[in-house]
């Protein structure tokens, strides 16, 4: 960094460098967002300032109003965009400006490594770096902007979005900020008044300030929430979306509310059509606006819905919340309560009607979202079974892509079946091959596949549904009746017996019981968790959470029927073949770890099969 005067030239930091890189050198489509994004943000400005000139009697300019002035010039190429907003301080301008300061811009980059096609410039705004979308359309870009505070300074920041940036103490009466595009060649376009009109017209028109070009102004300001749904038209709605939630695809649908008693506020609500790519982290994704008689209070209120509905993005107008409410403390009003409440019931109803009446659209939106809908299981109890019946699943007898819910589930049940099985595990196709099925597939027995990593988590506080307990699959206790054309072909109770008692003797502690299996049908031994074990996938789970967790013993079930079974019982007498017998129970207990995904050491395993493979084949 150099000085000179009151001049300071800053280096970029590695990774904006690397953005502005890509900014500047790569093929965009959609140039023109740069003047939503600018827009935004002027809006964002004057919001603030708005709400200091509530709670702030000595603000800085206070009579200015509260407008976005935009002027073009075709003869020198310019277009210049000035707010009368909160403006910026000079660390807003080195940190906020010149450094890569959110991980949402971090995920913007890791997106761009990652993809082959040619970058979409409305993607800037959806990860929250909207400000450098300047440097698509100008090779120079001046800001001159001062804070609201009555002390404050003027600056001037000056970047070309290469790798440097000059800071500069200037004289500036007025607080706000001033932004001027010296733009490139190719993007003369943006120079003319026409182009311009259009664009605020497309993307801005809603905005709730006067925007003014070349001293005309251009937008109706009202606020869209207080319209009548009759006065609201789609295209109005899916820009307004795209505004409020940086986004550059349309909602998969919306919410508009007018309520009055209790309470009283409005409130325009939207379902995104997309996940984002890091939907748990609450600091990528919450988006509510809060108003108080169109006044702003918070861009970010995350009070207003629980964590599990944190995708909803919109507005929300309250009368009743006074305007000097501090930001801090809203959620201990009665009033945010109330909101809350009412909120959750209605985008609850919303999700509803969509199962109800467009099981596609549902679909479209639990595939996205659904993930983070089933958390609310374990902190919204007056919703949870609201909740559970939102909930969808693959299964045994769904192909793949399709989903049944509990509801359905247990309307095609059996007459004589009394529970509900699921599976757990990390894929369909792994699940699919699990031994513990064969008895259910064969028996047209339906189980729900649960492969989403939050099932796990989920599972544990879903006990039962329709009075019907909800039990694993991988559990010994399950009540599955006996297979009788199986049981015919099955090995005695005599010589099974004697067997197993092999079985536990070879294997001491490493496993917790050995029994006769019912659900087996093709495979020698499976693998189950005891009445207060784990099944395997929970078993994962807490070692994820858990490095030093111990997984607990299991029962190893067998099957009476299956060839290899029946040719050890015959074995099971001579003591000349006790170290093949061995080296079999030993083979066949760790591959239904392998199967399980917990044989820790392979080489054991690999070293027996060979062994048994030369066996085998010495004759």
């Amino acid at each position: 960094m150099a000085q000179e005067g009151k001049t300071q030239e800053f280096e970029y930091k590695a990774e904006m460098k690397q953005l502005l890189h890509l900014i500047v050198h790569s093929l965009y489509t959609h140039q023109e967002i740069f003047l939503r994004e600018l827009v935004s943000n002027a809006s964002d400005a004057l919001n603030k300032a708005r709400f200091r000139k509530l709670t702030d009697e000595n603000i800085l300019s206070k009579d200015v109003p509260l407008e976005v002035h935009i002027e073009v010039d075709q003869d020198a190429n310019l277009i210049t965009i000035e707010d009368a907003g909160i403006g910026m301080t000079r660390e807003d301008l080195v940190e906020r400006i010149g450094t890569v300061a959110s991980s949402g811009t971090k995920a913007f980059l890791e997106q761009l490594k990652s993809q082959e096609k040619p970058l979409d410039g409305q993607m800037i705004g959806q990860f929250g770096v909207g400000f450098y979308s300047v440097f698509m359309v100008a090779d120079k870009v001046t800001l001159e902007t001062r804070h609201a505070d009555n002390d404050s300074q003027g600056f001037r920041w000056e970047s070309g979005g290469e790798g440097t940036f000059t800071l500069e103490e200037i004289e500036r009466v007025e607080r706000g900020t001033k932004i001027t595009l010296h733009l490139k060649e190719d993007a003369k376009e943006f120079s003319e008044e026409q182009r311009i009109k259009h664009l605020i017209n497309k993307y801005s028109n809603f905005v709730d300030f006067p925007i003014n070009i070349n001293g005309e102004q251009v937008n109706t300001v009202k606020a869209l929430w207080h319209k009548q749904k009759s006065e609201i038209g789609e295209e109005e709605l899916n820009e307004f979306y795209k505004f409020i939630a940086n986004d550059f695809m349309p909602p998969m649908g919306h919410l508009l509310l007018h309520l009055e008693g209790v309470v009283n506020f409005r409130a325009l609500l939207f379902v995104p059509e997309k996940a984002p790519p890091a939907l748990f982290r609450d600091e990528e994704y919450q988006k509510l606006h809060l108003y108080s008689n169109n006044v702003f209070i918070q861009e970010d209120c995350k009070d207003l819905l629980p964590d599990y509905l944190k995708f909803i993005r919109g507005v929300v107008d309250a009368e009743d919340i006074p305007l000097n409410v501090s930001r801090e403390v809203t959620q201990s009003s009665p009033v945010m309560g109330k909101i809350r409440s009412i909120l959750t019931n209605k985008v609850l109803g919303l999700l509803e009607d969509w199962a109800k009446k467009d099981p596609e659209k549902y679909m479209k939106m639990f595939n996205e979202f659904g993930p983070l809908i089933k958390t609310g299981i374990s902190t919204d109890f007056k919703n949870k079974d609201r909740l559970i019946d939102l909930f969808r699943f693959p299964t045994t007898r769904k192909p793949k892509g399709e989903m049944t819910s509990l509801k359905d589930y247990v309307e095609s049940m059996g007459e004589d079946q009394t529970e509900i099985y699921y599976l757990l595990g990390e894929h369909r196709e792994v699940l699919e091959k699990n031994p513990n099925l064969e008895y259910f597939k064969k028996h047209d027995v339906e189980v729900l596949l649960m492969d989403d990593p939050v099932d796990a988590f989920m599972i544990t506080y879903l006990d039962t549904y329709d009075d019907k307990p909800i039990v694993s699959i991988e559990k010994s206790d399950i009540d599955l009746k006996q297979d009788e054309e199986l049981a015919k072909d099955a090995l005695a109770d005599e010589d099974i017996n004697k067997l197993t008692a092999q079985f536990k003797i070879t294997l001491g502690d490493k496993v917790e019981d050995v029994m006769v299996s019912k659900r087996l049908v093709e495979s020698p031994v499976t693998l189950v968790a005891g009445k207060s074990g784990m099944d395997a996938q929970m078993e994962r789970m807490m070692k994820m959470m858990d490095q030093n967790f111990i997984s607990g013993s299991k029962i190893l079930e067998v099957n009476p029927g299956h060839p290899l079974i029946k040719n050890l019982s015959r074995m099971v007498d001579s003591q000349d073949e006790i170290d093949l017998i061995d080296k079999v129970i030993y083979q066949l207990f760790e591959g239904a770890l392998l199967l399980d995904g917990n044989l820790n050491h392979t080489s054991d395993y690999v070293t027996r099969m060979t062994d048994l493979m030369v066996k085998a084949t010495n004759n």
